[in-house]
C-alpha cells in the first residue's frame, strides 16, 4: 500500500520533530544529591553526568566523575568549569548566592523536593523523565518502587501482629564523634517507620547526642550512620566516643545496625527498599527469613 503525499509528510515531520526534541535535551549534567544521581543513572542518563557531589556514591562508577563538593556548600567556579547545561539538586542544595551565579552564567538549575514520600518521588521521577526523554521508563520505575513499598508495609503489618514494634534510636555521626539523634520530620524517621521501628526521639529534626537526650530512653535497637567510617570501624568508634550508647539494651543485646548515610539525603533513592528489608530483619528477627 502506497502512502499519500500528506501521510508521508506527516511521518517525516514527526521524525524530524522527535530528533529536534532529543537534540534539545540537556546533554551535560551536574547532579548535587545522591538520590537524584542514582535516579539519573537508573533512567539511563549516567553518560550525561559530567560531575556529581560528594553524596553521590552509588553506583560505584559515579566516584570516577569530577566532584563538585558537598551539596550544601557548592562553588560556582567548580561547577561552571565542567561546562554543564543543567544542574539538578534538591532544596538541600546551596548556598543560594552560588545557585544564582550559576543561573546567571546560563546554566539551567532544576530543583527537586527531598520530602520522603511517594507522591514527591513520583513528581521527581516524572520531571527527571521529561528532562532525559525517558518518560515511560520513569513511570515504570515508580510503579516498581511503589510495589516494593507496599510489600514492605504488608510485611511489617504481619510482623507487628505477633511482635511489638521495637523502640529505636538512629544516630548520625562522623568517625563516632558528636553524633546527632534523628527526630521527627526527617528522612531517618521515615526510614525507621517504614522498617517497622518506633522512633524514641520526640524532638523535630536532628539533635546533638547528650546525657540528657538519652535520659529515660532504653532503645531496644540502635541504627547508626557514619559519614566517615563504615562497618566494624564505625561501630567501634561510636561506642568508644559515646560510652553511654554502649550501655543501652540495644548494644548489650547486639541489636545494632548500620545504615548508609547517603540514603538519608536527597529524598527517596532507588536503594532504599532493599535497606528497609535489611533493617526489618533486624527489628523483627523471628520473622527475618520471610522479610520482603
Amino acid at each position: 500500500m502506497r502512502l499519500s503525499a500528506s501521510a508521508v509528510a506527516l511521518v517525516v515531520g514527526l521524525l524530524v520533530n522527535h530528533g529536534v526534541q532529543a537534540s534539545e535535551l540537556p546533554q551535560r549534567w551536574v547532579s548535587a544529591g545522591g538520590a537524584l544521581s542514582e535516579w539519573v543513572t537508573a533512567l539511563g542518563g549516567e553518560s550525561r553526568l559530567v560531575g556529581v557531589d560528594t553524596t553521590s556514591q552509588h553506583p560505584e562508577s559515579l566516584k570516577a566523575l569530577p566532584s563538585i563538593g558537598y551539596q550544601r556548600q557548592l562553588s560556582a567556579e567548580g561547577i561552571l568549569s565542567l561546562r554543564p547545561q543543567i544542574l539538578v539538586g534538591t532544596e538541600e542544595m546551596g548556598p543560594p548566592p552560588v545557585l544564582a551565579q550559576i543561573r546567571k552564567a546560563g546554566v539551567t538549575v532544576e530543583m527537586f523536593s527531598a520530602q520522603p514520600d511517594l507522591p514527591t518521588l513520583e513528581r521527581n521521577l516524572q520531571h527527571l523523565g521529561k528532562l532525559l526523554g525517558s518518560d515511560a521508563k520513569a513511570s515504570a520505575l515508580f510503579s516498581g518502587y511503589e510495589k516494593q513499598l507496599e510489600q514492605q508495609k504488608d510485611w511489617v503489618a504481619h510482623a507487628q501482629a505477633t511482635q511489638k514494634a521495637p523502640g529505636v534510636l538512629l544516630v548520625l555521626g562522623h568517625a563516632g564523634g558528636k553524633p546527632l539523634i534523628a527526630g521527627k520530620d526527617t528522612a531517618a524517621d521515615w526510614v525507621l517507620q517504614q522498617a517497622g521501628g518506633r522512633n524514641l526521639a520526640e524532638h523535630s529534626g536532628y539533635k546533638p547526642f547528650s546525657v540528657e537526650s538519652l535520659a529515660g530512653l532504653s532503645p531496644e535497637v540502635l541504627v547508626f550512620s557514619d559519614r566517615a567510617l563504615s562497618g566494624d570501624a564505625a561501630r567501634v568508634a561510636l561506642f568508644k566516643e559515646n560510652p553511654l550508647l554502649a550501655s543501652t539494651p540495644a548494644a548489650r543485646q547486639g541489636r545494632v545496625f548500620e545504615l548508609d548515610p547517603t540514603l538519608l539525603v536527597g529524598g527517596l533513592g532507588p536503594r532504599l527498599p532493599a535497606s528497609l528489608t535489611r533493617l526489618s530483619k533486624g527489628f523483627y528477627p523471628a520473622q527475618g527469613e520471610t522479610a520482603p
